[in-house]
C-alpha cells in the first residue's frame, strides 16, 4: 500500500495544464515526489506558460502523456470522454488515470466506456479547492494545503491505485474522504453547483437590466462576497451544470420553495410574515457561524456516509 512517506512518481502527466492540474504539480515539484510532468492541452500559448513558470517540464502530444506513471486529468468535465478514448489504446500497462471533475457520475460513465480493462486503474477524484481565476498563471503551490479531496471508488477500482492517488494528494497537503458517486454528485449540487448557478444569474440578471450602470455603481461588499464566483469560467461551469443537471435541478426546486415562501411573507407583511423571516434569517445566521467556526479550528464533521480513505471500506 502505497503511502505519503514513500510516495514518488518518475512521470506525471496532467492534462489540462491550468490552476487545478497547475497547481498539483507545483506541489509535486515542490515537495521533491516527481521526476517529470508533462504537460498537455489545447492551447500552445498556455502550455507555453506552463514550461516558463515552472509547472512542467515539457509539453508531450496525449499518446506520449498516456504511458505516464501517472495521469491527471483537469479538464473541464465534458472534455473528458475525448480524452479517455485518445488515451485508451495508448495507456501504460500500469498507468494509474485519476481527474479532477467536480461532477463524478458523468464521468465514472465516460471512463467505464472507454478505458476498457484499464477502468480498474481510474480513480476518480475531485480536490475541493480553487479560486475564481484560470489558466496557468492562476496555479500555485499551496493550493491544496489542508483542503479535502473525494475519492469516489468503484468496485472495479483497484486498492493498489486508489491508495496511491491518495497518497499523491496527501503529499500535496490535502486532506482525503470518500464518498459515493451519488454522494458526491448530490453534495456538490448543493453546496457548490447551485451557488455558481445562483450567482451568474444575479449578475446576468443585473447586468441586462436598463440600470445595470446604476446597480453596479453601488454594489459593495455584500454583492462582492455573493458573487465573487461569478468571475470563473463560463465554459468550465457550462459542462459541470449540465453534467450534473439532475442533482442540480432537485437542489434549485427546493430553493425556488424558499424563495416562493419569501414571496409570500413580503406579499402579506403580517407581524407573523417578519417573524417567519426573522427566524428564517436567525436559522440561517446560526448555521453559517456554526460552518465558519467548523472550517476555522479543522473540526468540521462530516455526514454519515463519508469515510476517511484510512478507515475499513
Amino acid at each position: 500500500m502505497a503511502s505519503e512517506a514513500s510516495f514518488y512518481v518518475p512521470r506525471l502527466a496532467v492534462i489540462g495544464v491550468g490552476l487545478i492540474g497547475g497547481s498539483l504539480a507545483l506541489a509535486l515539484k515542490e515537495a521533491g515526489v516527481v521526476g517529470e510532468v508533462l504537460g498537455v492541452g489545447r492551447s500552445r500559448a498556455n502550455l507555453g506558460e506552463a514550461l516558463a513558470l515552472g509547472l512542467i517540464d515539457r509539453v508531450a502530444a496525449i499518446e506520449d502523456a498516456a504511458r505516464a506513471d501517472i495521469i491527471f486529468v483537469a479538464t473541464p468535465v465534458a472534455q473528458m470522454p475525448a480524452v479517455f478514448s485518445a488515451l485508451a489504446s495508448n495507456l501504460g500497462p500500469e498507468t494509474i488515470v485519476t481527474d479532477g471533475g467536480s461532477t463524478k457520475r458523468d464521468v465514472i460513465a465516460a471512463a467505464r466506456s472507454h478505458l476498457g480493462l484499464a477502468f480498474a486503474r481510474f480513480v476518480p477524484a475531485h480536490p475541493i479547492a480553487g479560486t475564481e481565476k484560470t489558466g496557468a498563471s492562476a496555479a500555485f503551490a499551496t493550493l491544496y494545503r489542508e483542503r479535502k479531496v473525494v475519492l469516489c471508488r468503484e468496485p472495479e477500482t483497484q486498492p493498489e491505485a486508489a491508495e496511491r492517488v491518495a497518497a499523491m494528494w496527501r503529499t500535496a497537503g490535502a486532506v482525503i474522504h470518500e464518498l459515493s458517486a451519488a454522494e458526491h454528485d448530490d453534495v456538490f449540487a448543493a453546496v457548490s453547483h447551485l451557488p455558481h448557478l445562483l450567482a451568474f444569474a444575479l449578475v446576468e440578471m443585473l447586468a441586462e437590466a436598463p440600470a445595470s450602470d446604476r446597480y453596479f455603481h453601488y454594489a459593495a461588499s455584500g454583492f462582492r462576497d455573493f458573487t465573487r464566483i461569478a468571475a470563473g469560467s463560463p465554459e468550465m461551469w457550462r459542462d459541470i451544470t449540465l453534467a450534473n443537471r439532475e442533482a442540480i435541478r432537485a437542489q434549485l426546486s427546493r430553493y425556488r420553495e424558499r424563495l416562493d415562501h419569501f414571496d409570500a411573507w413580503l406579499a402579506a407583511g403580517t407581524e407573523a410574515d417578519r417573524a417567519a423571516i426573522e427566524a428564517v434569517y436567525t436559522r440561517a445566521a446560526q448555521a453559517r457561524r456554526a460552518w465558519q467556526q467548523a472550517i476555522e479550528s479543522g473540526e468540521a464533521e462530516e455526514g454519515g456516509s463519508a469515510r476517511s480513505s484510512k478507515a475499513p471500506r
